[in-house]
């Protein structure tokens, strides 16, 4: 899937093209991978716009940018990757990847199945990890209240803090969804966004206020929150998928003063700059998964045609956990 124009607002099916090619001789030191998951992330929204942010745009035409894992099968004398390895990095919205290696880690399918390496064990669960305890700073007993609390990042935020010993409230928009927050996740309370006051809902969930608040959405819901912070108050800005498409200018916060009445704190957090402590974090996620403390789910679909839709998933909140698309043809 190659970018063939800059999107403004929710992208257009004709932003990008599918296209077909010859698969290139590998030169030396080179390997072929197979992709056989491509994950789908909002942060892919932001990567098409050509402004300053933490990564370069994906130039048009360029494959689409996405965190991907598949089997190498075929190398050309790498020194660290042979055939048979199964890899997860940044292979892009494609069947087949060639590749030198950089960024590319191999990890183990007898622990966890392959989509589980981009979503809870990849780049959703590292933020995830090190959003909510190293930017967050949770301790016991503290109030944690979640937006996207369905989503890939936010899911898993919840249940670190229900594992750390927090209150944990998440914010998600439909029935369905705040019953699996409750009585699949654990989480002590859902907000339905979508047919609740989400001023009332947390007014009631957090009675005693708000110690960290995770945000995936921004808008409305970051400014509900900022109105009830507890002294101290850490606000993680992980994303802001409801402003992602604006045609307009972006909606910030306009409770902001509460920041300075509860001498709280505002951070952004990208999971990039926490790359080299990865394998601790997976390290300790996938103890958790195994004690059955951490609950992972994939949401797979299948087929690059596909894709278009599936991304549109992102944005519909027609997804729970983790969104995938299987671009491997069996």
């Amino acid at each position: 899937m190659i970018l063939s124009k800059r999107p403004v607002g929710m992208p257009s099916e004709d932003t990008w093209t599918m296209q077909e090619a010859e698969i290139p001789s590998l030169k030396e030191g080179e390997f072929l991978i197979q992709n056989h998951y491509i994950s789908l992330d909002p942060a892919m929204r932001g990567w098409m716009n050509d402004t300053k942010s933490y990564i370069p745009p994906v130039a048009i035409g360029d494959v689409m940018r996405a965190g991907s894992i598949g089997t190498v099968i075929k190398s050309n004398n790498h020194p660290k990757f042979k055939e048979g390895d199964v890899l997860t990095g940044w292979g892009g919205v494609q069947q087949y990847d060639v590749s030198q290696g950089e960024n590319y880690y191999q990890v183990d399918t007898k622990l966890a199945p392959m989509p589980t390496y981009i979503g809870t064990l990849g780049m959703p669960g590292m933020t995830a990890y090190f959003g909510i305890l190293e930017v967050g700073k949770i301790k016991e007993g503290d109030t944690v209240l979640v937006s996207g609390a369905a989503g890939a990042v936010g899911s898993i935020v919840g249940q670190i803090a229900k594992i750390k010993g927090c209150r944990v409230v998440g914010i998600a928009g439909g029935p369905d969804k705040c019953t699996y927050l409750t009585e699949e996740l654990g989480f002590d309370g859902a907000i339905d966004y979508k047919n609740e006051n989400i001023h009332s809902g947390i007014k009631q969930h957090c009675p005693k206020g708000i110690d960290v608040y995770f945000d995936n959405v921004g808008g409305d819901i970051l400014d509900a929150a900022l109105a009830r912070l507890r002294m101290h108050a850490r606000v993680v800005i992980c994303g802001a998928i409801s402003q992602y498409n604006n045609t307009t200018a972006i909606k910030g916060p306009s409770n902001y003063l509460s920041l300075l009445v509860n001498r709280a704190t505002m951070q952004g957090m990208v999971v990039l700059d926490y790359a080299k402590k990865y394998g601790e974090g997976a390290m300790q996620m996938g103890q958790w998964m195994m004690q059955g403390k951490l609950k992972t789910r994939e949401d797979v679909y299948e087929g690059i045609e596909n894709f278009y839709p599936t991304f549109q998933r992102l944005f519909t909140g027609e997804k729970k956990g983790k969104l995938v698309l299987k671009v491997i043809e069996e």
